[in-house]
């Protein structure tokens, strides 16, 4: 072969799908799915992720392999996963969270990743705009902040004497923060006295509660990985204090809480894997703009509702998409 015919052979080779490079050294493509909380509050999402894949003719130890890690809400997780990832040498990273997102931006600026449920890409720096996100990173996201405010008005259609509104929130997740701050402009809008609950690890989550019976009258869970994380126990020590709950996610009033609204975190790690699927084929994630939600969920717990004494207005049922009972 000629050098100049090798050359360009090797300079092809980069612009080569994911693929096919992984097929000629051997060795079947990887992802690697960062979890940023536990499999029980994530895993449900990764189901979803696996058979989108599956219906875009990706099959898992066949034609693609999977690897999976999970941070369980814990901060120094994340880089030690991040690392891990970049050490297999995987070639795509799937990030489950804003948290994961970051620490494997920062592990990587060549490998591809694609986030899914992150709250604000363009204010964390992840990206840098939504229809051209530059760099090796695109996903799905969550928009977290945007919905702060409907699900206080929910709270309030169902207290109608909602006063005071706590506000827990992890102080070392800026997306966790930026909720709680749209969260707290929304209740000086309703007239609400906010109090904010600083949780920075799972140790902090019980004697934030407090004497908190006689302070608040409802519980506003920001979405978070380290409170997704400990969920059950977040929602255990809210009925001890008979304090109605509202978060982002089913997940967590599939544990005790009394309602969630927000975006559908399946539907979300769908799109995951279709912007996943093209990268694998040989697109860029800089291409790919990343999604916003286009499906929202409400969910209510009727068994929560009734061990608080809380009525569920006939109104507000109707526009559950899903009601616990």
């Amino acid at each position: 072969m000629r050098r100049r015919e090798l050359i360009t052979l090797i300079g092809g080779a980069a612009a080569w799908p994911i693929a096919a490079r992984a097929q000629q050294a051997g060795k079947l493509p990887t992802i690697g799915f960062f979890g940023s909380s536990t499999v029980s509050a994530q895993g449900g999402w990764a189901t979803a992720f696996l058979q989108r894949l599956h219906e875009r003719g990706w099959n898992d130890g066949r034609n693609v392999a999977i690897e999976y890690r999970w941070a369980e809400g814990h901060d120094e997780r994340m880089a030690e996963i991040a690392a891990e990832f970049v050490s297999l040498k995987v070639d795509v990273i799937l990030a489950a969270g804003t948290p994961a997102a970051l620490a494997a931006k920062q592990a990587t600026s060549r490998i591809p990743i694609v986030f899914a449920s992150v709250g604000d890409p363009i204010g964390t720096g992840l990206v840098a705009s939504l229809s051209r996100p530059g760099g090796n990173v695109t996903g799905t996201s969550l928009q977290t902040s945007d919905t702060a405010g409907k699900r206080l008005e929910l709270l309030r259609e169902v207290l109608p004497n909602l006063r005071r509104v706590a506000i827990m929130t992890n102080v070392n997740s800026p997306v966790s923060v930026l909720e709680m701050r749209e969260a707290q402009a929304a209740a000086d809008a309703l007239r609400l006295e906010s109090i904010i609950l600083e949780i920075r690890h799972a140790e902090d989550i019980a004697p934030a509660f407090g004497d908190l019976k006689v302070r608040a009258d409802a519980l506003y869970v920001t979405g978070d990985a380290l409170l997704i994380a400990n969920r059950v126990g977040i929602y255990i020590l809210a009925a001890s204090a008979k304090l109605p709950t509202i978060s982002n996610a089913r997940e967590h009033v599939a544990a005790g809480g009394l309602m969630s609204y927000g975006a559908n975190f399946q539907d979300l790690y769908l799109h995951a894997a279709d912007s996943i699927d093209k990268i694998l084929r040989g697109a860029k994630p800089a291409d790919i703009p990343v999604e916003q939600p286009t499906k929202f969920d409400f969910v209510i717990n009727l068994t929560t509702a009734k061990a608080l004494g809380v009525s569920i207005p006939g109104t507000v049922l109707a526009r559950a998409d899903e009601v616990i009972e």
